[in-house]
């Protein structure tokens, strides 16, 4: 079964240096029926105007991905680690038994957009760590490029949960599938451009649940005039 969620039925904040969409309850967004899907919790669409950022703040027990879309974003975490994250780049922190993390735009005057993910984990109180991964064009161009997994598959970074993320780059209408096996859930998220999902149009900051509890839920994916999208593969 597919259910729909469209980008502009999601919480939406303009705090100035900040523009947030959130797929799901979040801080002061909250929607009892939008609490997560499978073990996927957040999906935070983010735009972060020049010089802004968010303070230094505690996470626990939450596999939290960052996704750039445009731009740059400056990290730093109580781990010991900084890094830049930049278009293409896949970004993992294991939040664990306690991390405390920054993330500012890495640019004084150009805006940073990103999505940030969290996914929870397997079971409470699992190490902290940190990995982050290049995935360029190429590597998604007209494909589901396998970007996070429980077991760093085909070189994507490592997740601890039963869940699987994919990205694709989608262009003149050739179809990729995908199945998500019975039992299981899928999420779809549109990045930027335009998609259609079993025939289903849809547009940027779209969603789509895929409930796999009663058979195994094929997907056709395509795109015409090109978009991006974010799939997972998630335990029910």
């Amino acid at each position: 079964m597919l259910t729909i969620r469209k980008a502009g039925d999601r919480g939406h904040f303009d705090h100035g240096w900040l523009d947030t969409w959130h797929t799901f309850s979040f801080a002061d967004y909250l929607d009892r029926d939008q609490m997560g899907f499978g073990p996927l919790r957040v999906i935070n669409d983010d735009t972060v105007q020049g010089g802004g950022g968010f303070p230094p703040h505690p996470h626990r027990d939450m596999e939290i991905v960052t996704y750039v879309i445009e731009g740059a974003l400056a990290h730093r975490d109580s781990l010991g680690n900084g890094s830049t994250i930049r278009p293409g780049d896949v970004q993992r922190m294991s939040a664990g038994p306690g991390v405390v993390h920054s993330e500012f735009n890495a640019s004084e005057t150009e805006p940073v957009h990103l999505l940030q993910i969290w996914i929870l984990p397997r079971r409470r109180g699992l190490p902290s760590s940190y990995e982050q991964k290049f995935f360029g064009p190429e590597q998604k161009r007209g494909r589901l490029r396998l970007v996070a997994s429980p077991d760093g598959a085909e070189g994507s970074v490592t997740i601890q949960q039963d869940a699987r993320m994919y990205a694709a780059l989608l262009e003149g209408g050739a179809p990729v599938g995908h199945t998500i096996a019975r039992g299981r859930k899928g999420w779809i998220h549109v990045v930027t451009g335009s998609a259609e999902v079993n025939g289903r149009a849809l547009t940027a900051g779209d969603g789509v649940a895929v409930d796999a509890a009663e058979g195994d839920a094929p997907l056709a994916l395509r795109s015409s005039g090109g978009g991006e999208l974010l799939l997972f593969d998630m335990a029910g």
